[in-house]
C-alpha cells in the first residue's frame, strides 16, 4: 500500500464520497463545459487539499456536509486558480498532462477558472457557509498577492529571505491553512483550536514549498541530476537566496548576470547548482524545511490520539520525504 493510501485510510469513505459530490458541483448543461470538466477530474493530482480538510475535521469533530462543502469549496478554487496560473506562466503541461489552455487556449482557460470560482461561490452561498465562504476567499486573496510581489521581485531579482518566505506563505501555505482551518471549521471546533489549525497548515505549508524548491538542487529518480528548471526560469529561491548574501558583491553581480540569461547552457546551470551546494545553500533550505515541519508536529502533539491525528503526523512527514 502506498504512503497516501496509509494516511487516506481513516477517511476512505469520505474520499470516495466526495468525488462524486464534487462531480457534481461542476455539472453544467454546456457540453464543451462538460467535456472540459470531464478531463479535469481525470487528471486531478493527490487531492491532498480535500484529505486536509476532511483529516482535520475528524480530528477535532464528526465529519459532515459542512465538510464535504468546505473541501468541495476549496478544490474548487485551488483548480480555478492553477487553471488561471497556467495562462499566465504559458504553461502547457500540468502533472503530465496537457494543460487546459494548451488544449483549449487561453480565452476558454480564463473562463474556465472563472466558472469554477463561480461554483464556489454559488456553493457557499446556497448553503449559507459564509465563514467557510470568508476562510477560503481570503487565502484566495493572499494567493493572488504572493504571485504578484513574486512577479514584482523577479524583475529586479532583488529577492531577500524575508520576501521569500512572504512570497511562499501567500502563494502555497495560506491554502494549506485554510484546508485545515475549515476542517476544524465544519465541525464546530473551538476558536482556539481553529487558530492552532491554521498556524499548523500555514506551518506545513512552508515546509511543503522549501521542499519544493530544494527539487530544483537535488538529483531526480528519472536522469540523477538536477533539475534546475527554477534557474533556467530566473526564479530566486531559498538555496540560491542564502547563498547570494555570503557572496563577494563580484560574485554576487556574475551569478544575477547568469541568472537575468535567456539562454543558459546545461553546464552553466549545473555549476551554479554546484556553487550553491558548495556555499551550504541546500544544506541551509533543508534545515529550514525542518524547523516548519518540527513546528507543526508540536501543534498536534496537543491534541488528542486518534487516527485523524496519526494520518497528519504521516502528511508532515510525507511532505519532506516525498520524491516530485
Amino acid at each position: 500500500m502506498s504512503k497516501l493510501n496509509t494516511i487516506k485510510q481513516p477517511i476512505s469513505k469520505e474520499m470516495a464520497d466526495f468525488q462524486v459530490f464534487f462531480k457534481s458541483t461542476m455539472k453544467s448543461t454546456t457540453p464543451l463545459l462538460d467535456i472540459i470538466t470531464r478531463f479535469i477530474l481525470r487528471t486531478k493530482g493527490k487531492q491532498m487539499r480535500p484529505m486536509l480538510v476532511f483529516l482535520s475535521a475528524g480530528m477535532h469533530g464528526k465529519i459532515n456536509d459542512a465538510t464535504h462543502h468546505a473541501a468541495a469549496l476549496i478544490e474548487l478554487m485551488h483548480t480555478a486558480t492553477l487553471t488561471h496560473d497556467d495562462v499566465v506562466d504559458d504553461s502547457n503541461f500540468r502533472r503530465g498532462f496537457f494543460s487546459i489552455n494548451a488544449l483549449w487556449k487561453n480565452k476558454i482557460a480564463v473562463l474556465i477558472g472563472d466558472y469554477l470560482l463561480a461554483r464556489g461561490l454559488l456553493l457557499s452561498v446556497k448553503h449559507k457557509q459564509y465563514h467557510l465562504l470568508e476562510v477560503v476567499s481570503k487565502a484566495v486573496d493572499e494567493m493572488s498577492q504572493g504571485e504578484l510581489l513574486q512577479i514584482e521581485k523577479a524583475r529586479k531579482l532583488n529577492i531577500d529571505e524575508a520576501v521569500y518566505f512572504k512570497i511562499i506563505e501567500q502563494k502555497t501555505a495560506a491554502l494549506i491553512a485554510a484546508c485545515v482551518k475549515a476542517g476544524a471549521i465544519s465541525v464546530n471546533a473551538p476558536e482556539n483550536t481553529v487558530e492552532a489549525m491554521e498556524q499548523f497548515g500555514l506551518k506545513l505549508g512552508m515546509a511543503f514549498q522549501i521542499k519544493d524548491d530544494l527539487f530544483d538542487y537535488e538529483p531526480n529518480g528519472l536522469t540523477g541530476k538536477p533539475s534546475g528548471n527554477d534557474i533556467k526560469e530566473k526564479k530566486m529561491t531559498l538555496p540560491l537566496i542564502h547563498v547570494k548574501n555570503l557572496l563577494s558583491a563580484k560574485e554576487r553581480r556574475q551569478i544575477l548576470r547568469l541568472i537575468k540569461k535567456k539562454r543558459k547552457t546545461k553546464k552553466e546551470v549545473l555549476n551554479l547548482i554546484q556553487l550553491v551546494d558548495k556555499h551550504g545553500g541546500i544544506t541551509y533550505a533543508r534545515q529550514k524545511m525542518e524547523e516548519y515541519k518540527n513546528g507543526a508536529i508540536d501543534i498536534l502533539k496537543q491534541f488528542p490520539e486518534s487516527e485523524y491525528k496519526n494520518s497528519l503526523l504521516e502528511i508532515v512527514e510525507y511532505t519532506v520525504s516525498r520524491k516530485k
